[in-house]
């Protein structure tokens, strides 16, 4: 079998296992050779006190523009935190150029959390990311980031079921065919992942609430849904293989008292990524 390349757009960070970090060795342990296209270089991820950064906005198209000259094709794209108008419009294009009609692009519209968004989103950047959209075939927002990209009013974040899946719909009809919306709060013990696909029944993927929130989470299971879906399993299959991983990992997190901070120690379950 042929191996896949996935191109990940993300920043590079040294510590704090988060972005290419984590996506990168996860999709290489199930078979897929990664290839990173840095957003920007950053010594630790800025929930530390301290950290070196580096943008790499301005160095992106010259970088892209070397697999454009060598003509290298990528099976899958996936997309995480983007942090200016200029590199969604790299992103964009990047997609333009690369995707061919059976490739997977995967958008993680890392925009915010609890009903706040991060200070580098303002509506245009907002309005930016709604563009990107069109052009993923899976999407896995939080709930933050769903009423976002449909301007619905967070409120107390508490939506039914069939709001849930109405919002989905709307969200697929502009390009989507996967979305999940993830780490849904349920009954103080679990977080509900909410599944949708088109022209099929949605579904839920449970799994315990354990401890605090760790950063590169969404990393992690975006990452696992990607190596997934372009290893031929179904998208359903690929959400709740991906929300065990990163629950496991977690679990480890707590149990030797890694601070939350320094992400999922997703080294130590690797071999359960791996397959025949």
């Amino acid at each position: 079998m042929k191996q896949k390349k996935l191109a990940i757009i993300n920043d590079v960070t040294g510590f704090g296992r988060c972005s290419v970090a984590v996506m990168a060795p996860i999709v290489s342990a199930m078979k897929i050779q990664a290839v990173a296209i840095p957003t920007a270089i950053l010594s630790t991820h800025t929930q530390f006190p301290e950290y070196f950064f580096d943008d790499y906005t301005p160095k992106m198209r010259d970088y892209i523009q070397t697999y454009k000259n060598l003509n290298i094709e990528f099976d899958g794209i996936a997309t995480g935190f983007l942090g200016s108008k200029e590199q969604v419009e790299i992103v964009i294009d990047f997609i333009k150029s690369f995707r061919k009609d059976d490739s997977l692009v995967l958008v993680d519209p890392v925009m915010g959390d609890y009903g706040e968004l991060y200070a580098t989103y303002t509506p245009e950047m907002c309005q930016k990311m709604k563009e990107l959209v069109q052009y993923a075939n899976i999407l896995t927002p939080n709930l933050t980031e769903l009423c976002t990209l449909l301007d619905v009013d967070y409120g107390d974040g508490k939506f039914g079921m069939d709001e849930l899946g109405d919002m989905c719909r709307e969200l697929a009809s502009r390009g989507p065919e996967h979305i999940v919306v993830t780490g849904i709060p349920f009954h103080k013990k679990q977080i509900m992942n909410y599944v949708y696909s088109k022209d099929e029944e949605t579904r839920i993927v449970m799994v315990d609430r354990i401890g605090v929130d760790r950063s590169g989470t969404g990393d992690v299971i975006s990452s696992v849904i990607a190596g997934m879906c372009m290893n031929g399993h179904n998208f359903y299959d690929s959400v709740r293989k991906a929300a065990e991983y990163a629950s496991k990992c977690i679990r480890y997190c707590e149990e030797y008292q890694v601070p939350e901070h320094w992400g999922l120690c997703f080294e130590m379950y690797l071999k359960d990524l791996m397959e025949d």
